[in-house]
């Protein structure tokens, strides 16, 4: 591809150092290692602070593990280290290895905690060693940064009579710039680390770079304010585009590169192309989810672009490959979080940073929606008049074959209606006067390649259940509030963007935002075609239309045990569960009352198909990295 370094955030299985070492021995072009060393989630975001055994202790002796690691002189059992790998370490890869990157994205309530508990405290706003030292102005955890840092220094000189550059990690969370009081208040702006604040002495030969995790949609913190020159750059008008928006990513490099002394890494950049999207770049358009591959291909050279243009040293994109696993905040309380790693959440954008995917499937997928009926032989058919309809499904979608006579695509609509739970839904839905053979939870309506789209029962709806407060402005789960198990309304599938937070304390004034996620895109959904389209839902070929969905989208917490949104207000609060082992669905124009037929299912397990797949974003950088190596 053409990338010179990677970057692990914490100690792998040995395997990787055995390959790291086999690869680079003796390669005119070797790749280089950025190492970090990771701090666990459950106590970075526990009620610990900076200085407690399990925070301090524990992230010291990690790094100390992380450097014979890469000297090839540890073994580790299984869970010796909380998230990392385990083996015996033989390989030494040191000659490598050009940095440690020491932390994480810290927790702003854990620097604020740690610096508010010892500030003014003798031994926790000064420290001198021989190879890092605080300034004056620095705070207890940068003071816990620099002991770190200091000892690793140490550590590795002693034992191995080398040294490496090293960078604690940060981000925009915790960056150090002081903000106006809208925008504190708003993004709830409460802790700051300054690396300024730790020195270097001269017996530290390589020295300190600065590392950050800096993506175009996150923060969108420039928008709230007017006056840029309070952060040290020029006007707003200085990083307005060719096409007119603000480039606020661009003057947030800037601000980095402006603040400090040592040189800057963007250690974390890059787009998803999860179909769900939790936050928005309203100014270039590079936002988090909801963007093809091709497009998040463009906008990594565009971020790229940004990092060199404003003087940074250098960028990871975040990240080789696809996570299952992963939960977003917008998403997580509508799946079972304890099962995410055995299928392909396609509306979670966390899952689809890679620039590698794991498609559904051995070899390939059961379906691909690209006007290619061949594939869909002994499927299940549903038959009304002179329609049909077919279902299959993998780890990622369900899929939907239509075909009728004489199909007329653009001037006529089609309702799919799906009964999903046997707990919740109408036969009758009043937006469009259709009526069903029996209670359905969700219709899909295919009404043209502009106005197609999935609905659900207000009943059903899962973001009503969760936000209604931030975004309608009342409790749902209010006697007056609770939709009626007799509702005929069907509704906009919504996903939110963004909660109500209030705006100042003086005012109490909330904002929240939340955008139509059951919008279906046509296009090819085929990796293979040249007209692909990732975040194609559905397409047509003469008298047949595929369709594909994905699974929570249809309020799956789970399809891999077939786990759906139980009744969000029969004696629940929320979110609960049940297992069904079939649906049902049907098809027709809603001339005549829609029968529906049963499909059978039945979950996967922990049984989960994959194949990989490079996607179109891999070949975009690889041509940029390429030229630009040449």
């Amino acid at each position: 591809m053409g990338a010179n370094t990677i970057r692990v955030y914490t100690i792998q299985n040995d395997t990787f150092y055995n390959a790291f070492y086999k690869y680079n021995k003796g390669s005119k072009n070797p790749l280089y290692l950025l190492h970090g060393v990771w701090v666990n989630d459950y106590v970075l975001n526990s009620h610990r602070d900076a200085y407690s055994k399990d925070f301090y202790d524990t992230f010291l002796n990690n790094s100390k593990i992380m450097v014979d690691v890469i000297h090839g002189n540890r073994k580790l059992n299984l869970g010796r280290v909380a998230s990392a790998g385990h083996g015996t370490y033989k390989k030494d890869i040191s000659d490598w290895v050009i940095g440690y990157i020491l932390g994480v994205e810290w927790d702003d309530s854990t620097v604020s905690y740690t610096d508010d508990l010892y500030k003014g405290k003798d031994g926790f706003s000064s420290y001198k060693g021989k190879y890092m030292y605080t300034s004056y102005d620095a705070s207890p955890f940068e003071t816990m940064l620099t002991m770190v840092g200091d000892k690793v220094v140490e550590y590795e000189t002693e034992r191995y009579s080398e040294q490496r550059m090293i960078a604690f990690s940060n981000w925009p969370t915790t960056d150090p710039f002081e903000y106006p009081k809208i925008i504190k208040d708003f993004f709830m702006k409460c802790a700051r680390v300054d690396t300024e604040h730790i020195k270097t002495t001269d017996a530290f030969i390589p020295g300190q770079f600065a590392s950050y995790h800096v993506y175009p949609y996150y923060p969108y913190y420039l928008s709230f304010a007017e006056d840029w020159s309070v952060f040290g750059v020029e006007s707003r008008e200085a990083f307005r585009n060719e096409n007119g928006n603000i480039n606020a990513y661009r003057a947030y490099l800037t601000m980095l590169n402006n603040h400090h002394t040592m040189p800057v890494v963007i250690s974390e950049f890059g787009v998803s192309t999860g179909r769900g999207m939790a936050q928005v770049d309203k100014d270039t358009g590079r936002n988090q989810g909801n963007t093809s591959e091709q497009a998040q291909g463009q906008a990594l050279i565009d971020c790229w672009n940004d990092i060199k243009i404003t003087g940074c040293n250098g960028g990871c994109v975040f990240t080789w490959q696809d996570e299952w696993f992963k939960p977003t905040w917008n998403t997580m309380h509508a799946v079972n979080l304890t099962r995410t790693p055995y299928w392909s959440d396609y509306q979670t954008n966390e899952q689809y940073f890679g620039l590698l995917s794991f498609d559904p499937g051995d070899e390939k997928c059961v379906c691909y929606v690209d006007g290619d009926v061949s594939e869909w032989t002994q499927n299940v058919k549903i038959q009304s008049g002179h329609t049909e309809l077919s279902v299959k499904y993998d780890e990622k979608f369900i899929y939907f074959l239509i075909k009728k006579d004489g199909l007329d695509f653009e001037n006529e609509v089609l309702y799919i209606p799906l009964d999903v739970t046997p707990k919740t839904g109408s036969n009758y839905c009043q937006n469009f006067g259709i009526k069903f053979a029996q209670d359905a939870d969700f219709v899909i309506v295919i009404n043209g390649k502009d106005n197609s789209r999935i609905m659900v029962h207000e009943r059903y709806d899962a973001l009503r259940s969760t936000y209604a407060k931030d975004i309608y402005g009342f409790d749902t789960y209010f006697k007056e509030n609770v939709p009626s198990k007799n509702s005929s309304k069907f509704v906009n599938i919504e996903l939110i963007l963004r909660t109500a937070i209030a705006l100042s304390p003086e005012t109490k004034e909330t904002v929240a935002e939340s955008y139509e996620t059951g919008k279906l895109l046509y296009g090819n959904a085929n990796p293979q075609s040249a007209q692909f389209n990732s975040l194609a839902d559905f397409c047509t070929s003469g008298d047949y239309i595929e369709i594909k969905l994905p699974w929570q989208l249809l309020n799956f917490a789970d399809p891999s045990k077939m786990l759906v949104h139980d009744d969000y207000y029969d004696k629940n609060y929320g979110i609960e569960y049940i297992t069904i082992n079939n649906m049902y669905a049907g098809i027709g124009t809603g001339a005549d009352r829609i029968p529906l037929a049963e499909i059978k299912l039945k979950g996967w397990g922990n049984k989960v198909t994959y194949h990989e797949r490079l996607k179109s974003s891999y070949y975009i950088m690889k041509d940029l990295w390429k030229e630009g190596a040449q």
